[in-house]
């Protein structure tokens, strides 16, 4: 096929409105191309070489050479080039690069000038990422969407998943896909509520764990080889000694295990993040341990767990792993523990829910006293008085339903001098253009943002702001692709919406709703209680009958029922 189809079809997606559309055009194209292009062509409607890292900036490709008048390379033709590109280095090689790209893009067209451009720097924003590829690979392929999906979870790499699809039996091809110890997969990721109540209304039958701000690992150990990676699947083995022992201490020789590594203070609570974060980069002479925290366990002893229910999964965990090694788990009392103990906030985990690779849905909720969204950076300002010579005032985008981004808001509050420096660096290297005083930059650097709430607001596209956003974190470990979502932000001005008006209807029509106390609390009849130390909650019945903590064995409530149902709600707790 010829790369200028592909260029051609990613235009057309890009004009499409809808995801059914999408998926059609795509699944179009990946029908055409020829057996040996098959996971190349795929990653690149996605916008994903195969080649991960091609040590091109923007500077070495800002000014292309005259695009060629007629269309001549083929998509394997771009792939040996690239392949070509990656392998180049030592001295001389930032030269040799520069040569290497010009003569690509003197072979191709305007269009496919601009195709590739996108490729290298990542920026194909055309809203089709490896998601709605897949689903047009299963279009294609004429199989169901749900085993392509699960193949693609379970092998993390789109290109493979195409070419077993697109083969003679593809479904065949597709089941064979297994977990494998020593591969990992994607993920799997926590959507937002503003409290446990919201929460649950998504999860249903739940429990709690505690949220920490550490670095995600996914462990995988056959025998004595032990394999570490990143949530982004980098190899980090060799970085992490400690956690590499603690594995290997425990008594099962295969597995694989989901959790957190995080640099704990002797009496338990964590150090700030970038102590865990500066530990975690570092390849040697460090001083600070990292402790492995896990909350999941996916495969054992040659079973694949991850279909099996959350809470079959935690009681196999409980088996393997001891305490210290584990997240704690039980009900909504450990929201105020967690916070107590200096954590983020709670995970609020379905009891019945399979692990779902690289997915963000509502059978993992986060529940944090204070708003946080991950956005990503369209654009910044350049600071004045002290701040002036450095980048400051940063324009905020959450991911958009066509796969664009929507700017929410912008905020210079909560920047320390350092990350005022690194941003400024970071930033201006991803930089696109400019106008006047504000840098455009490739939408890639993602953000932690806390915030008090969101407001309506005709000045965004989005027509929606943040209310007093301020900067946690930068989070070079996070790509675009993993920014909240608008619908997200619209999700958190909703809930707050509701909770406001339900509150007040309480206020005056009950008193036997209570929030968090330290003083007694009244609980009617038809409701239970849930206690932490002098902390006392009411539950109505229907609710408190959908927390439970996992055991070994057996799941069990968390929740003790009022055991007097005739008592008033003037009894004191």
């Amino acid at each position: 096929m010829l790369f200028a189809e592909l260029a051609a079809a990613t235009e057309d997606v890009r004009s499409l409105p809808g995801r059914k559309d999408k998926v059609a055009r795509l699944a179009s194209a990946l029908r055409g191309l020829a057996v040996h292009e098959r996971a190349v062509g795929a990653g690149y409607l996605a916008g994903a070489p195969r080649q991960r890292v091609l040590g091109v900036g923007w500077a070495s490709i800002k000014e292309p050479p005259p695009a060629a008048a007629a269309a001549t390379l083929s998509v394997a033709d771009v792939d040996v080039a690239l392949e070509a590109l990656s392998g180049l280095g030592g001295a001389g090689s930032v030269a040799a690069r520069r040569a290497a790209l010009g003569e690509l893009l003197s072979r191709a067209t305007a269009p496919e000038q601009a195709f590739l451009r996108a490729l290298i720097l990542g920026d194909l924003r055309q809203g089709a990422l490896t998601a709605i590829v897949g689903d047009a690979v299963a279009k294609a392929a004429d199989v169901p969407v749900a085993v392509v999906r699960r193949a693609l979870m379970l092998r993390g790499d789109l290109g493979a998943v195409a070419s077993a699809a697109l083969g003679e039996d593809g479904a065949s091809a597709l089941a064979a896909f297994r977990l494998e110890v020593g591969r990992p997969i994607a993920p799997m990721l926590a959507s937002t509520a503003p409290d446990l109540d919201a929460a649950l209304e998504k999860t249903g039958p739940a429990a709690v764990e505690w949220k920490l701000d550490g670095a995600r690992i996914q462990v995988h150990r056959s025998g004595d080889a032990v394999g570490i990676f990143t949530r982004s699947l980098d190899d980090v083995t060799a970085r992490l000694p400690e956690v590499v022992s603690a594995v290997r201490s425990l008594p099962t020789a295969s597995f694989v295990l989901d959790g957190e590594a995080i640099a704990l203070r002797a009496d338990g609570r964590p150090h700030p993040f970038q102590v865990t974060g500066s530990r975690f980069a570092s390849r040697s002479g460090h001083t600070v341990l990292l402790t492995p925290m896990f909350f999941d366990l996916l495969y054992l002893d040659g079973v694949d767990l991850l279909d099996r229910p959350g809470s079959e999964r935690a009681a196999a965990l409980s088996a393997l792993v001891p305490a210290e090694w584990r997240v704690p788990r039980g009900g909504p009392e450990l929201l105020e523990q967690a916070l107590a103990m200096g954590h983020e906030g709670v995970v609020v985990k379905a009891l019945d829910a399979p692990y779902e690779a690289g997915r963000r849905g509502a059978a993992w909720v986060k529940v944090k006293p204070v708003h946080t969204l991950d956005l990503v950076v369209l654009g910044v300002e350049w600071g004045s008085g002290r701040r002036r010579g450095w980048l400051s005032n940063l324009h905020l985008g959450a991911r958009g339903p066509d796969g664009g981004f929507v700017m929410l808001g912008k905020t210079f509050k909560g920047l320390t001098d350092a990350m005022l420096k690194w941003q400024t660096e970071k930033l201006l290297s991803l930089e696109e253009r400019r106008e006047g005083h504000v840098v455009y930059v490739r939408p890639e650097l993602v953000v932690e943002i806390a915030f008090d709430g969101v407001q309506s607001s005709p000045r965004y596209p989005g027509g929606v702001a943040l209310r007093f956003a301020r900067v946690l974190r930068h989070r070079p470990d996070k790509n675009a692709a993993e920014a909240d979502t608008l619908e997200s932000v619209l999700a958190v001005r909703d809930a707050t919406s509701r909770r406001g008006v339900k509150a007040r209807t309480s206020a005056r029509t009950s008193k036997c709703r209570s929030t968090w106390s330290t003083s007694a609390a009244c609980c009617c009849a038809q409701e239970a209680i849930s206690r932490s130390g002098s902390e006392i909650r009411c539950w109505p019945r229907a609710a408190s009958s959908l927390w439970a903590v996992s055991a070994v064995s057996k799941v069990v409530p968390s929740i003790r029922s009022s055991r007097n149902s005739s008592r008033s709600c003037s009894r004191r707790a």
